[in-house]
């Protein structure tokens, strides 16, 4: 077991995860590791907050620009990937600082966790289900049955509704029951958490998405659209993504969709740092604060310490 650390930035989306993770990166001889579920499509560039290419520093960014847009993207495989990147940083002598907002990825990756089975008919039947009566239905089902998976996913993510639904049928208990315990897979592990208050974070997303269609957000997923974005099973239920389709297709007007991506972004940032805050190995750092890289490195170099004492 290597004592090199494991580093993993956390948080809301808009906190300020991206430069936290560049700073420790730069500071650690590091190479960032993407867990952000929709980065890992090409072409989804503004909607994701896709780190440009000129603006990473030129610290080596991984898992970015995996699948096309048609193609279905799970977490399952994703850990398969990460945890073979995070072993060539280390076998490389190279610090991985993980970033990203989906917290299941972020869990899947860091900790002791395998997937509960699948069952093809159950599997079959939610699909043709959602299907016929779309996601935001499946998850009013689930949040009868097991409320804090229904909050903890996008109701238009119809995938990860379906997922949860037939391991709640399959085995009678509820979908996070079926999580396994907080256990780090590797003791050298550390969360570094960038803490925010809510009204700063309500104003950043609302800039953010105010820069995304300054940027040309309209006309990204315009171009996907062309490339089979509404026939994709994942990428199609993107934030923001989802509400310019609706745009596009006359459902909406270009300012609900907008208004709609805001809001949306806000109850998801929520989920996300309420999702965060129950595992009480995150280690909070302040984003205003202008020792923040300082303390980060200290709370790494005290895991490190810690790990390297134990083997």
């Amino acid at each position: 077991m290597s004592a090199l650390p494991i580093v993993a930035v956390v948080g809301a989306t808009a906190a300020g995860k991206s430069d936290l993770a560049l700073d420790l990166a730069e500071n650690l001889g590091g190479e960032v590791v993407n867990t952000d579920a929709m980065q890992v499509y090409r072409g989804m560039e503004i909607g994701t907050a896709k780190l440009p290419y000129d603006e990473r520093r030129g610290v080596p960014h991984h898992l970015l620009d995996l699948y096309d847009v048609t193609e279905p993207a799970g977490v399952a495989e994703f850990q398969g990937w990460a945890r073979d990147v995070i072993a060539d940083c280390r076998a490389r002598g190279v610090v991985p600082v993980l970033v990203g907002g989906s917290a299941l990825y972020t869990r899947a990756i860091l900790d002791v966790f395998e997937f509960p089975g699948t069952d093809p008919q159950l599997r079959a039947r939610f699909d043709a289900e959602l299907a016929e009566v779309g996601p935001e239905e499946l998850h009013r089902r689930l949040a009868a049955v097991d409320p804090a998976a229904a909050a903890a996913i996008i109701p238009s993510n119809g995938r990860r509704i379906v997922r949860a639904l037939e391991v709640v049928t399959m085995t009678g208990r509820p979908f996070t029951a079926n999580l396994p315990a907080p256990v780090y897979a590797d003791p050298a592990t550390v969360q570094i958490g960038v803490d925010i208050d809510r009204d700063t974070l309500d104003a950043r997303i609302a800039a953010r998405v105010d820069r995304m269609w300054a940027d040309g957000f309209v006309d990204e997923v315009r171009r996907l659209a062309d490339h089979g974005l509404r026939e994709g099973l994942t990428a199609n239920r993107a934030l923001g993504y989802r509400q310019v389709l609706a745009f596009l297709d006359g459902e909406l007007t270009e300012e609900q969709a907008r208004e709609q991506t805001v809001s949306g972004t806000r109850r998801f940032a929520r989920r996300q740092d309420s999702w965060f805050r129950k595992d009480p190995r995150v280690r909070w750092v302040p984003y205003d604060d202008p020792g923040r890289v300082e303390k980060a490195l200290a709370i790494v170099a005290q895991v490190e310490s810690q790990a390297a004492s134990e083997d």
